[in-house]
C-alpha cells in the first residue's frame, strides 16, 4: 500500500487490539494483508481451504488452514492467535456456501437457526457468534479506504447518452434486485435487463448476458445493497472483469461511490481507457439516509 495513502482510524493500531483475516479467494486478503503490514500490523490468517490461495502462505507469518464448514475450529484459531478483531476479505462463493459445506455441529445449529437462508444471513450469524466470542468483525475495508472512488467519472471517456440512458435503468433494476438480496449486478441493452446476477457471480453474470445478446452492446450496472454491510460480501470491481466486459463486448460500467472497491485502481482505468470502456461511480442519491448502514465511511 502506498505510504502516501490515508492511514486508517487510530483505533487501528491500537495496541491492545489483535488482529485477525479470515480470508477467501481473490486479491482482496493480499491487500488487506499489505495494508495492515504497511501500519505495522501483523495479522494472524484463517484461510479457508476451498477458496484462499495458497500464495498467502509466502506472505502471512501466521496462518491456518480451515475448511468451508469449521467454524468451531475457526473459533479455536483465533482465540490461540489472541484475536480480537477480525476482518472478512475475499468472495466465498455463493454456491459454494450452500452445495458443497460440511458444517461441524457449532455451524449445522447456526444453519437450522436461520429464518432466511441466504448468504447475508448466514455471515451475519457468524458475525454474531464472533462477537459473543469476544471478537469484533469490523468494516472489511477499514484498511483500503483508498481503493473506494468517490462519485465522478473515473476513465478518459464519460458515458455517451445511450449508456447514460442504460445506466439509469439498470440502477433502478439493480437496486431492486440488490435489495431482496438475489445479486447486485445487471446487464442491460436498449434499456432491457438481459440477465441479472444470482449466485454465480459478476463475471459470469456478464458471460451469460454476452451470449443471449448475441454479439450487442451491454452496460453493466453493479451497486450496493440498500443496507450494505461492509463487514462482508463489499461491491468488488477488478481488472478480470474489466477484461470480461471488453469480451463480450460491454461499453460502460457503473457503480456505487462510497460502497465499491476498485482492485488495482490505476489498472482497471487503464484497461478500460484502452479498450474505450466507459466507467462512472454514482452518488447514493437514491438511498435515503436512514438506509444507509452505520459502518459506511464517506466517498
Amino acid at each position: 500500500m502506498n505510504s502516501s495513502a490515508p492511514k486508517p482510524p487510530s483505533h487501528v493500531s491500537d495496541s491492545a487490539v489483535r488482529w485477525g483475516l479470515i480470508a477467501g479467494n481473490g486479491q482482496f486478503p493480499f491487500l488487506v494483508l499489505e495494508a495492515a503490514r504497511s501500519q505495522g500490523i501483523d495479522m494472524a490468517v484463517i484461510a479457508i481451504r476451498e477458496e484462499a490461495s495458497p500464495e498467502l502462505e509466502k506472505i502471512a507469518s501466521r496462518l491456518h488452514w480451515v475448511s468451508l464448514g469449521e467454524l468451531s475450529r475457526t473459533l479455536e484459531l483465533l482465540h490461540e492467535e489472541g484475536v480480537n478483531r477480525a476482518v472478512m476479505a475475499g468472495q466465498v462463493k455463493h454456491n459454494k456456501i450452500f452445495s458443497s459445506i460440511r458444517p461441524d455441529w457449532k455451524l449445522a445449529k447456526l444453519l437450522f437457526s436461520l429464518p432466511l437462508k441466504n448468504t447475508d444471513s448466514l455471515i451475519g450469524a457468524v458475525a454474531g457468534v464472533l462477537q459473543s466470542e469476544g471478537i469484533e468483525l469490523v468494516d472489511s475495508t477499514t484498511f483500503l479506504k483508498p481503493l473506494i472512488p468517490v462519485a465522478g467519472v473515473l476513465t478518459r471517456r464519460a458515458p455517451d447518452a445511450r449508456e447514460a440512458a442504460d445506466i439509469a435503468y439498470g440502477r433502478e433494476i439493480a437496486r431492486q434486485i440488490a435489495g431482496l438480496d438475489l445479486g447486485q449486478t445487471v446487464v442491460i441493452r436498449d434499456r432491457a435487463c438481459v440477465a441479472v446476477e444470482a449466485m454465480e457471480g459478476t463475471d459470469e453474470t456478464i458471460e451469460r448476458a454476452a451470449r443471449i445478446a448475441d454479439g450487442g452492446a451491454l452496460v453493466v450496472v453493479k451497486v450496493s445493497k440498500p443496507r450494505q454491510d461492509m463487514r462482508f460480501d463489499v461491491p468488488v470491481v477488478g481488472l478480470r472483469t474489466v477484461e470480461v466486459m471488453h469480451r463480450c463486448r460491454v461499453s460502460a460500467l457503473a457503480m456505487d461511490a462510497g460502497r465499491t472497491l476498485l482492485f488495482e485502481r490505476a489498472r482497471v482505468i487503464e484497461a478500460a481507457d484502452a479498450v474505450g470502456i466507459a466507467i462512472e461511480a454514482f452518488p447514493l442519491d437514491d438511498v435515503s439516509v436512514a438506509e444507509r448502514p452505520a459502518t459506511q465511511g464517506k466517498p
